[in-house]
């Protein structure tokens, strides 16, 4: 594609060279470039891309886009220039002499992020606009109610693609590993323009507040926006400085979409209607009355999934009872994934479907059978307890797990956990208290520390468990953590074990170690087996 052709949508101050060029592919990560290819300097927490454009240009950049301000030392001649390419970051040589002297374009806008996404969108020919996108936002429940979501669509009938934390699938299909909960720009176009290519219908995005902080998502117009719920997290400096930035990140997927779908139940959410009274909005809720309703009364646990009514409001639903027929105020449902959350999730998919052409019943298949990798998702074993693993990593969403267990184990509650490094310790010792609150043994060890020490961050979360009084341990090894609970767990005991969910590595200065949770347990399981005999 032409270079003129990629930045006609974006913000330009200032351009220099031939635009009149092919781009063969772009990156804002310069060990990636190849010869003709489109570098973006991106200004990241840790490194400044524009200290690369010079290896950028050696590796064979045709064009570079970058930030406008302060931009004259990143374009210098270097003592020790390769060739005919003198740029580096002494001396000083400007923009036009760069350009003349490299042959290489430099494009300065009011945002690299930005602009990296709409080139993305143009390079891969806009596949956004080729599909009906549906964005879920929140700070806890995104990942099972995109898959309950993509479960019941399927089950009408519509070809469907995810994007989320877990990874990128149409339909059954992992097309990608994800790393995030949103992709880069570059990496979410390249996945539509396959599902676009592959004639999927629906395409599903997890949005993180990240994402919509670093412009993850631009050039993506979203026919349906779903809002969860808005607690505590992502508070730190490499991430959100205030829970008012949180919020209002968060609050930029609503914008960007035609439809709105809202949790009454959380005050937070609720309030988000006054903000997009142009929108149309489908509620759902149990505390109080809304579009979608179950009433609490309604809701059965039990180990093996939830049971619930569900009351839909009046004259809203008609593609969801099919045919023209009266309304049915309850029906009996079933979701396959025990807990008081699972309401919440199913009932956030079941709302968001109805704006496309389902059936109840549609919902209720979809709902029975459902499962999501590292979401309350019960490990088989012999011992007779239940070994359960969770991606829980919040205050809120610990206490949503913990208070599901605790209402259907029959033994004791173990809780084997830790929390990451390089991140909001502030909610360390809360989720302690939690866990010496709800559950009858804590077991703190090892999360994703990344740079932190990680008995400092265990140290962090025992001050809230030891508020509670209640026994518990700290074993830094993640392994020897596991173990240790699983040696003194009992038949008719649950180990709960949130944290990593479903990634299956640990991070520790930089480096991703490969740890599968499963895998672990696993052979734990079978060492006990074989000492036994």
């Amino acid at each position: 594609m032409l270079l003129q052709q990629m930045i006609s949508l974006l913000e330009i101050r200032e351009s220099i060279g031939n635009l009149n060029i092919e781009i063969r592919g772009l990156s804002p990560d310069s060990r990636t470039i190849s010869r003709g290819w489109l570098f973006v300097a991106i200004q990241g927490e840790s490194q400044d891309g524009r200290a690369f454009i010079r290896e950028a240009v050696q590796r064979g950049a045709a064009a570079v886009v970058l930030d406008g301000d302060e931009v004259e030392g990143f374009f210098s001649v270097k003592a020790d220039s390769v060739g005919n390419q003198p740029c580096g970051q002494t001396g000083e040589k400007g923009l036009e002499e760069f350009a003349a002297s490299t042959g290489v374009a430099v494009i300065l806008v009011e945002n690299a992020r930005k602009a990296l996404a709409r080139l993305a969108c143009a390079f891969y020919n806009y596949p956004a606009d080729k599909l009906r996108l549906i964005g879920v936002t929140g700070t806890k429940g995104k990942t099972t109610t995109t898959f309950m979501l993509k479960a019941i669509l399927e089950q009408a009938g519509y070809k469907v693609g995810l994007v989320g934390s877990i990874a990128a699938y149409i339909g059954e299909r992992q097309i990608a590993e994800t790393d995030r909960t949103t992709p880069e720009s570059i990496e979410l176009q390249r996945l539509l323009a396959q599902m676009a290519e592959e004639k999927v219908e629906i395409a599903i995005i997890e949005v993180s507040s990240q994402a919509m902080k670093m412009h993850r998502t631009e050039g993506c117009q979203f026919e349906v926006a779903v809002f969860t719920n808005f607690s505590k997290d992502h508070i730190s400096p490499k991430e959100h400085a205030t829970m008012e930035e949180y919020f209002a990140c968060k609050c930029k997927l609503l914008e960007n979409a035609q439809k709105l779908v809202l949790n009454l139940d959380d005050e937070r959410v609720a309030k988000v209607r006054e903000l997009f009274t142009e929108k149309q909005v489908l509620t759902y809720a149990t505390e109080q009355g809304a579009d979608f309703f179950v009433p609490r009364e309604s809701v059965r646990l039990s180990p093996k999934g939830t049971c619930f009514d569900l009351q839909l409001g009046s004259g809203t639903f008609e593609a969801l009872q099919g045919n023209g027929r009266p309304e049915v105020k309850f029906q009996d449902m079933f979701v396959s994934i025990p807990g008081m959350f699972s309401v919440y999730n199913a009932l956030a998919a079941m709302t968001a479907a109805s704006y496309f052409t389902v059936s109840l019943e549609n919902c209720r298949t979809a709902l029975s059978h459902i499962t999501v990798l590292g979401r309350s998702e019960l490990v088989p074993n012999d011992r007779g307890i239940a070994i359960m693993i969770d991606y829980a990593h919040t205050p809120a969403s610990l206490e949503c797990i913990l208070l599901a267990a605790r209402q259907y184990v029959q033994g004791r509650l173990i809780c084997a956990w830790g929390v990451g490094g390089d991140r909001d310790k502030e909610k360390r010792p809360i989720m302690g208290e939690i866990s010496g609150r709800l559950a009858d043994f804590t077991v703190l060890m090892s999360d994703q520390v990344r740079t932190e020490d990680p008995l400092s961050i265990l140290k962090d979360i025992e001050v809230g468990v030891q508020k509670t009084g209640k026994p518990y341990t700290i074993i830094v090894d993640r392994t020897e953590g596991i173990r240790y609970a699983l040696a003194m767990a009992k038949p008719g005991d649950m180990v709960l074990i949130p944290g990593l969910g479903h990634d299956t590595y640990l991070e520790r200065n930089g480096v991703k170690y490969p740890y599968d949770e499963r895998k672990v347990i696993a052979g734990i399981l079978q060492e006990d087996y074989i000492k036994s005999q």
